[in-house]
């Protein structure tokens, strides 16, 4: 049993009687079948009588209400009505169409509605589809309701092809016959698809026309059926002319020799059939670079559709934001990480400046000790050169030799015992100046070990800065 057909009412045309009677408004019905689909025009008189019919043949209404009339309001002035209705229809179409219950369905009142062929016992032991036998789109008005939706849109292309095939065909055969009346049907037929090419292609024109004006279609989309357009087209032209040339040198030839003239060359054939030739002029043809060309498929763009190339590449750009996210969050990081080196540096460099700043002043210092050092030994030795003693210096030390007046001799012998010992212990110079010698040599040494801490910490800071620079221009010339 042939499956049921997909019904809906995507959009609604106005439409002007010849007569400039009242206007009204078609709606579009669009049977959607497994091979085709076609669309059926009809108003909200002809869905009442529908109704009326099915109720009297079944004994019962169908399971969803008819849309109610509206006698103070037409659909043709308001927009809002008639959406309303176009929906309330398409339910009413699709509880009859859709359900297991087929007693609505299979009356003679719902085929005749929808321009079905009528069912026969064959059909429905068979099972026969009846695709093929329902009748070609005819009305002009129809097949431009056709072309306005999308999935229909490429229906009629299909049916456009295979009449363009069909003539095609007829064409080769009529070439071929060598009967003329065999070669007069053939012309016919070739005749008759092309006829039927011209009108789905111009409705398919407008159709597109439409769907661009409303939106319903990408950029793309619309340019590559534009293109499928154009190649149909010149394809229908080019039978055209081939019907015509032959039936034009027919008729002032005659006999064998007009027919033979009126016959197609062979590479005109060959152009138009967009055979495979192996003459030299495919070969030509066949190598070399063609601008304008698409990109060869991948392993990944093979198997997809348009939809899936889509998801591909969104998918692919959001792996890529992903990444340089990561990417940028590592150069913040190392940022963050050299700006921190960078102010440890400073205070680094600003204890070593106050280091040295100390040191100048320790060293300012040692000199005024020095000085207040050498200004004591003088005034030593200028107490005891006018006592009556004479200094005498060994090993840097000035030593009295006189006795001290006023002093006992045993006292006297034993400050020289005791100074003798401190020279002995101290044979090197004076204490003070040993002390501060050590001392200066030690701050002079720890200035400079920082010194040089201090010039290594500044390599180590160009060194980091130079990276983290490095690193923002790899994420620059990602972006």
């Amino acid at each position: 049993m042939a499956p049921p057909a997909e019904i809906s009412i995507p959009t609604t045309s106005l439409s002007q009687p010849s007569d400039n009677s009242k206007p009204f408004t078609l709606y579009n019905i669009i049977l959607r079948l497994p091979l085709r689909s076609f669309v059926v025009q009809k108003r909200y008189s002809d869905f009442v009588a529908l109704h009326q019919q099915l109720t009297s043949l079944v004994g019962h209404a169908p399971p969803e209400p008819l849309p109610g009339k509206f006698w103070f309001r037409s659909t043709v002035s308001s927009p809002e009505l008639t959406e309303n209705r176009r929906v309330g229809l398409e339910k009413y179409l699709r509880a009859i169409a859709e359900p297991p219950d087929r007693r609505w369905r299979d009356t003679p009142a719902w085929r005749a509605f929808l321009n079905l062929p009528p069912a026969t016992a064959k059909e429905s032991v068979s099972g026969v589809s009846i695709e093929g036998r329902i009748p070609a789109i005819g009305l002009r008005d129809a097949n431009v309701a056709a072309a306005s939706d999308p999935g229909t849109w490429l229906d009629l292309l299909r049916e456009l092809k295979g009449s363009l095939h069909e003539a095609r065909v007829a064409l080769g055969r009529r070439d071929a016959a060598a009967e003329n009346s065999v070669r007069v049907e053939a012309g016919s037929a070739a005749k008759r698809a092309l006829v039927k090419a011209g009108s789905l292609l111009s409705a398919l024109t407008e159709g597109l026309r439409i769907l661009g004006d409303e939106k319903r279609l990408g950029e793309g989309e619309l340019r590559r059926r534009r293109d499928l357009l154009a190649a149909a087209r010149v394809e229908r032209d080019g039978l055209d002319k081939l019907s015509s040339s032959y039936a034009v040198s027919s008729a002032g030839g005659g006999g064998m020799g007009g027919r033979h003239q009126g016959v197609a060359s062979a590479s005109d054939r060959a152009a138009l059939m967009g055979g495979s030739s192996s003459g030299p002029a495919a070969h030509r043809t066949s190598g070399g670079r063609v601008l304008g060309a698409p990109l060869p498929e991948t392993e990944r763009t093979r198997e997809l559709d348009n939809e899936g190339v889509l998801l591909l590449q969104r998918t692919t750009m959001e792996e890529q934001d992903e990444e340089v996210a990561t990417l940028a969050r590592i150069v913040r990081r190392q940022k963050e990480m050299g700006l921190a080196i960078n102010d440890e540096v400073n205070r680094h460099i600003d204890m070593l400046d106050r280091l040295n700043d100390d040191t100048d002043v320790l060293g300012r210092k040692l000199g005024v000790a020095k000085d207040r050092a050498a200004a004591t030994t003088t005034s030593l030795v200028t107490d005891v050169s006018k006592s009556g003693t004479e200094p005498e210096e060994e090993d840097g030390l000035v030593v009295v030799q006189d006795h001290l007046p006023g002093l006992p001799l045993q006292r006297q012998k034993q400050e020289q015992q005791q100074q003798q010992q401190q020279q002995q212990q101290q044979p090197g110079g004076g204490v003070v100046d040993a002390v501060l010698l050590v001392i200066v040599r030690c701050v002079l040494a720890g200035v400079e070990g920082y010194t040089l801490l201090e010039w290594l910490l500044g390599k180590i800071s160009e060194a980091l800065v130079w990276l983290v620079e490095l690193g923002m221009l790899l994420v620059m010339g990602q972006q």
